[in-house]
């Protein structure tokens, strides 16, 4: 099948990647959507967000490992990419734990091989998912693209911050045109399943109790799917330019001398993991057994995206209230899972 200048969506059998090319394709965009499909949670949710794609003439799809060079040099040779947006990764915190060359695989080699067909056919602008997991052991909120990132406390959070380096690297030696999205605890329908509104409620309606780490002493700014999503599409459209004020006496993390920006994409508004179950509770008609349990390694207390550049930049403001996110969140739920069952 023959795209003129689609753009290619990595991880669009994923949660992020899935809601990102489904937009772009009802509104006529082109798009070669890249996964591998593994195994790291369930396949079958996968396959699921990849048929509701697959009903569109102007989709294809291929799977692909992203650290198999010699594939990726085929796609690219294949297309001329107008915009790339590079989602896939190895997701999760706790993960990372177990099986760490996993990151490396795919977060490292994966990216490099994204970097390395940006440059040999040159594309508009990467976008590239980053994450909120980079802020570490920071403490001071709400985090802000321009404070320093380098005390990571998970594998997976080391990896993003390298992604973020490595990108930059790329927009200095070939003036390739990157944007790095720190994303901020993202929810909605399709979710993942090793997120905290899946866990929830698979096990409140399963009638089991649900593990609420830190103690319930945990804050995430919960950033509903559309919203993320368009925020996305704004910033596909515009290629950074280098920044004329950035100075190599007080650089400024955030923008470069070369095509370059990071920006947090989140909701802005931190939520208490205790009101987060209070909502899903009223979303669910059903009270939470709670098993209180300690931080888990690779945690943080607390998520608080600044999103005032993004706001500045492209118009940014997240709309949808944890309430009225969690209630579609819900009603997908129970509608996948009712249609699976029957």
């Amino acid at each position: 099948m023959s795209f003129k200048n689609p753009v290619l969506v990595t991880g669009c059998a994923g949660f992020i990647g899935f809601h990102l090319a489904h937009r772009l394709l009802r509104e006529n965009r082109a798009v070669i959507g890249l996964d591998n499909v593994n195994d790291y949670y369930d396949v079958n949710l996968k396959w699921s967000r990849l048929r509701q794609l697959q009903h569109f003439t102007n989709f294809e799809f291929r799977q692909v490992n992203l650290q198999h060079r010699q594939d990726m040099e085929v796609l690219f040779g294949t297309y001329d990419f107008e915009v790339v947006v590079h989602l896939a990764a190895q997701a999760g915190v706790r993960y990372s734990l177990i099986n760490p060359y996993a990151y490396v695989d795919s977060n490292l080699d994966g990216f490099l091989t994204i970097l390395e067909g940006c440059r040999q056919k040159p594309v508009r602008h990467l976008v590239f998912a980053s994450s909120s997991s980079v802020y570490g052991a920071n403490t001071g909120m709400p985090f802000s693209v321009r404070q320093n990132v380098d005390h990571p406390v998970s594998l997976y959070a080391a990896t993003k911050k390298a992604n973020e380096l490595i990108a930059h690297s790329y927009a200095h030696l070939y003036s390739l045109p990157c944007t790095g999205l720190r994303f901020f605890t993202v929810y909605g329908p399709w979710g993942r399943p090793d997120m905290a509104a899946f866990l929830f409620t698979r096990a409140m309606l399963s009638g089991k109790p649900i593990q609420v780490f830190n103690y319930g002493e945990m804050k995430r700014d919960f950033t509903y799917i559309d919203d993320i999503v368009e925020g996305i599409i704004r910033v596909m459209a515009v290629p950074p330019k280098p920044n004329p004020e950035w100075t190599g006496n007080a650089p400024d993390p955030a923008t470069s001398y070369a095509p370059y920006r990071i920006y947090n994409i989140g909701n802005n508004q931190p939520v208490s993991l205790m009101e987060f179950i209070t909502t899903l509770e009223n979303c669910l008609g059903i009270k939470a057994e709670k098993e209180l349990a300690p931080m888990q390694p690779g945690d943080v207390p607390e998520t608080y995206a600044d999103i005032s550049d993004l706001t500045r930049d492209f118009g940014f403001r997240p709309k949808t209230p944890l309430a009225v996110g969690l209630a579609r969140f819900v009603e997908w739920y129970r509608q996948y899972y009712l249609e699976k069952s029957g």
